[in-house]
């Protein structure tokens, strides 16, 4: 079984579980939090997915932030603990990077990217996720970047779908059709 498929069996359970259990919302945070610890603290992050390392110490270490952290959910606290003792934490960025994506579509909402040649003013952002929320029937949150590559006009990525509608397209499209004509 490959790390991906392993993350989000683990992602689908966690879910599954904080819906019951837990708030699905502190368990992002939570898995979040740890995540970036793991990362921060290469020390840290490398002594619990050496292999050397007995899943039984790992377990300790684990054990032992947990009870430094305080009150981290404790369904998360039993998802790191199971990781440590069979030797899986290296699967956590993933469990957290599917989880977020299902707990997305469990509260019906849509994370869409907006890339601009310009930095976008408020009251355009406004009417953008007005306009997006009602086209997808969800709830939108949106991220914006800005690319002067773009000249002007958007690119949208909705999901895995992305919707170029920049002005650096619309001229390669002219070029390639002067191009073929030529």
């Amino acid at each position: 079984m490959t790390d991906r498929t392993a993350a989000t069996r683990y992602a689908r359970a966690l879910l599954d579980v904080s819906l019951t259990d837990g708030d699905p919302r502190q368990v992002e945070v939570d898995l979040a939090a740890f995540v970036g610890l793991f990362r921060d603290q290469a020390t840290l992050g490398s002594a619990l997915l050496n292999p050397a390392i007995s899943p039984v110490r790992k377990r300790a270490i684990v054990s032992d932030i947990l009870d430094r952290v305080g009150d981290t959910d404790a369904v998360v606290g039993r998802l790191l603990m199971m990781l440590a003792e069979r030797g899986r934490l290296s699967l956590l960025p993933g469990i957290l990077e599917v989880y977020r994506g299902r707990l997305m579509d469990h509260l019906q909402v849509v994370r869409i990217r907006i890339t601009t040649a310009t930095l976008l003013n408020s009251e355009r952002l406004k009417s953008l996720e007005y306009t997006l929320a009602k086209a997808t029937g969800r709830q939108v949150t949106i991220e914006t970047s800005v690319d002067p590559a773009v000249v002007g006009g958007m690119v949208t990525q909705i999901g895995s779908t992305v919707y170029d509608g920049s002005v650096a397209r619309h001229l390669d499209r002219l070029k390639e059709r002067f191009m073929g004509q030529a």
